[in-house]
């Protein structure tokens, strides 16, 4: 079985993030960097079908900046066999539309069975993309799934809700996005990460890929940030000072606050 996992870098969630004042991009040059955490599961997931399925082959597929590389090998150490990246300067700014564009043509030449994928990606929140691959690529989405198994070309899919879960089956190929609670990705060993440094990673640009610049990147993008500004202070809460009309004023307090 051919699988690949989609990966992306994205700013350290547990640092400041920024927005670039010339084009309301995020601010990747100088953020700290790392793989999207909900990405980690969607390759522990690979693995573990890999290692169920005798001559199965797991290819990483992301799309970004040439600093995009160092997370691609962090990828690699937990165990996939190789990488393709597409990256070309004509991406930037490109919106999901765009993204999914670009992603389904590299997808198209992989030819995989099965795609995984993060259910979201820290930066953008979006939840979009494996919906968008889907479409484009005409294949089946098992989304938001929590639990995965494979058996022969079938995919069986816990699909987590608010109210507990659902089960949906699909025949490969398919697009599947997993979240946090499907498992708990290894850690790196120190051979692991020895053997990244030779793994494979192949680079594909826009003309590899058959797309026309102009069809992405901020030009082409169909949605942008307008204006931007930093989330204000916390401000203090308000005291109430009972003097005798301390429940008229909570009342009128939460009357403010739209609470009652």
């Amino acid at each position: 079985m051919k699988i690949v996992v989609l990966v992306k870098q994205v700013p350290d969630s547990g640092a400041d993030r920024t927005l670039r004042t010339d084009d309301n991009t995020v601010d990747r040059a100088s953020a700290n960097n790392v793989i999207n955490e909900m990405d980690e599961y969607a390759i522990e997931e690979a693995l573990r079908i890999r290692e169920a399925n005798a001559g199965s082959e797991v290819t990483l597929l992301t799309m970004g900046p040439d600093r995009a590389t160092e997370s691609i090998r962090k990828a690699l150490s937990m165990g996939p066999d190789k990488a393709v990246h597409v990256v070309d300067d004509a991406l930037h700014g490109s919106d999901a539309l765009g993204t999914s564009a670009v992603l389904a043509a590299a997808l198209r030449q992989l030819e995989p069975d099965l795609v995984i994928c993060g259910a979201e990606a820290t930066d953008a929140r979006g939840q979009v993309l494996p919906h968008m691959l889907a479409e484009r690529l005409g294949v089946a989405a098992l989304t938001g799934a929590r639990k995965l198994t494979v058996e022969g070309s079938t995919l069986t899919a816990e699909r987590q809700t608010e109210e507990g879960y659902e089960v949906v089956r699909a025949a490969t190929p398919a697009i599947v996005s997993v979240w946090d609670t499907i498992n708990e990705p290894r850690y790196p060993s120190f051979k692991g990460i020895m053997e990244a440094k030779k793994k494979p990673v192949s680079s594909l640009a826009l003309g590899d890929l058959g797309i026309d610049a102009a069809s992405v990147g901020a030009a082409g993008a169909y949605s942008a940030v307008v204006e931007h500004s930093k989330r204000p202070a916390r401000a203090g809460g308000v005291k109430v000072t009972d003097n005798g009309d301390g429940g008229s004023q909570l009342v009128e307090f939460l009357a403010t606050e739209k609470f009652v």
